[in-house]
């Protein structure tokens, strides 16, 4: 399994891997891949550049990339003000009353109470900035192109930029503002994902952008098969990120909260998701669980835009993890969540990966010999 994106950035086989999960990003550099670390989870510049400091020593010496939430123009309403003073009360007491419904404990006194600040644009630079005094060799954006400014400084360090995109016009739109690489993200995918389904999106976008950018498929990817299936379409690696919340790596982050993560992913199907904007404000995919159906219940209130909602209901998620529910629990997870049926060292996630593809294309050129 090699593409051209090998070369480029220096890895065995094209899978990168998205993860808020620095543990998860290092042992997937070190299998092979990329590991891309998302750092939307840190309000403090130092608690990253920490993290970062880790990601230099645990990597072997091998390339890893960060993920941001930056969008390309500063909210006009949110420029220069209390954002949390824009959050309606009857939202507020929305929340409040569903966590009382849902039998959600309170947290202990003064803790759970800032929201994750990483959503907001000044915060995002910030992320940036302190990625830029290590060593990754990829800056990714969730939401699209960065500012310009960004990728531009980005270029100036030696690094290439990734966008994601779900539709062409916005793949287009990302090549005109300089990004290298377009991750052509599915509607299967978990997180924030538009409408169109990977099977066609792939290769509209690799279509539309030409050869000579580089296109990541992304959405409903968990299996070698499911590779080998992006790449026929036309991309050159695969942008992964659901499968490795069922990693022994990723229980450093949820291991504080018991195993209502694990319970919860490993029973649910492909059809136990769904894709609304209560998680940040723009359509997100997440697991369908009791405090996802209250928002769709009649007389909820409309999730507010980015980044009120997240700053609204980031204490609701810390006391909703810290219950160890597994019928509340709001995790983001892609429809793969139907194939994440145990748990597995990235080293051996990554094995299967490889080793299913190679089965797939040789059981695919026997047919072609045919």
């Amino acid at each position: 399994m090699r593409t051209a994106l090998c070369d480029v950035f220096g890895i065995d086989h094209p899978i990168f891997a998205f993860t808020p999960s620095e543990h998860v990003a290092a042992a997937v550099s070190r299998a092979g891949g990329l590991g891309v670390l998302g750092c939307v989870r840190f309000n403090d510049a130092e608690e990253l550049d920490e993290v970062l400091t880790w990601m230099d020593e645990n990597t072997d010496g091998k390339p890893y990339g960060v993920d941001v939430v930056m969008p390309m123009k500063v909210p006009d309403e949110v420029k220069g003000m209390d954002v949390s003073a824009m959050i309606p009360e009857g939202h507020k007491r929305f929340v409040d009353d569903t966590l009382r419904k849902l039998g959600v404990p309170p947290l202990p006194e003064g803790e759970g109470r800032e929201g994750v600040l990483g959503w907001l644009h000044s915060v995002a630079r910030s992320h940036v900035d302190v990625a830029l005094q290590h060593r990754p060799v990829l800056i990714a954006n969730a939401l699209g192109s960065p500012p310009v400014d960004v990728i531009e400084h980005c270029h100036e360090a030696g690094l290439k930029v990734a966008a994601l995109a779900g539709a062409p016009k916005h793949a287009l739109s990302h090549v005109k503002n300089g990004v290298d690489i377009i991750i052509a993200q599915g509607y299967e995918a978990g997180g924030h994902t538009g409408e169109i389904a990977s099977m066609v999106l792939t290769p509209d976008i690799v279509d539309a952008v030409g050869p000579d950018v580089p296109v990541l498929g992304a959405g409903g990817i968990g299996s070698g098969r499911q590779i080998a299936a992006s790449l026929s379409l036309g991309s050159q690696g695969v942008w992964t990120g659901s499968i490795w919340l069922g990693t022994e790596e990723y229980r450093n982050l949820t291991s504080a909260h018991g195993d209502a993560w694990e319970t919860a992913f490993t029973r649910a199907t492909s059809s136990d998701t769904v894709r609304t904007r209560i998680y940040t404000g723009k359509p997100a995919r997440l697991l369908k669980t009791r405090w996802t159906e209250a928002w769709a219940e009649e007389g909820a209130p409309q999730p507010l835009p980015m980044p009120l909602q997240n700053l609204l209901v980031a204490d609701a998620h810390n006391r909703i993890n810290a219950s160890n529910d597994p019928d509340v629990i709001s995790m983001p997870v892609g429809q793969i969540v139907g194939r994440m049926n145990e748990v597995r060292p990235v080293a051996d996630v990554v094995a299967e990966l490889v080793a299913d593809f190679e089965a797939t294309v040789e059981k695919l050129g026997g047919i072609a010999g045919a």
